[in-house]
């Protein structure tokens, strides 16, 4: 019996650091990835200000041909919205919330995770071309275990990011 308590004590006190040491990572994150394409910005733009674009180059939709998808009466503009259900990739909806001719900035729910975030995918001028730059951004909040789920966020997005990238470059620069 003393060794049952003892076990029990030491979970106890392991599970108890793990969730202070929790509160020592930040609560913010980013995920940032970029590449220069040798396009113009209205050729760039149309793949990513327009949400029914996003399926013929977005990393998501290769690993999971059957994501269902749904989509607002508009794809393009302010309030523009798509969402997916997914058993590979989860649930989700992102929606425009600001178009510009450089900018799309858009916010993801992930209501499995009660989670939020921005994302963003910006267009500055580069030699020819203009170097894109895809980020996404959010509030862990004071779960402990969104915390540690932040510390790898980079390596889970990242990945996802570049290779979006390298899509629209293959399909603006044809």
């Amino acid at each position: 019996m003393k060794i049952l308590l003892k076990i029990v004590g030491g979970l106890a006190v392991l599970v108890l650091l793990l969730v202070l040491v929790a509160f020592a990572f930040p609560r913010q994150y980013r995920v940032e990835r970029s590449v220069v394409m040798n396009a113009r910005s209205e050729a760039i733009l149309a793949q990513v200000a327009d949400l029914k674009a996003w399926k013929t180059w977005g990393a998501w939709q290769e690993r999971d041909p059957g994501m269902k998808l749904s989509y607002s009466e508009t794809t393009t503009g302010v309030g523009a919205w798509s969402a997916w259900e997914s058993k590979q990739e989860g649930n989700g909806k992102m929606t425009i919330s600001e178009l510009s001719a450089t900018k799309v900035i858009y916010r993801l729910e992930f209501p499995d995770f009660g989670m939020t975030s921005t994302g963003s995918i910006e267009l500055v001028p580069e030699g020819t071309g203009h170097k894109v730059v895809w980020a996404d951004a959010g509030d862990l909040g004071m779960n402990p275990m969104n915390r540690w789920f932040g510390l790898f966020l980079d390596g889970m997005i990242g990945p996802d990011f570049e290779r979006g990238l390298s899509n629209i470059k293959k399909i603006v620069e044809k």
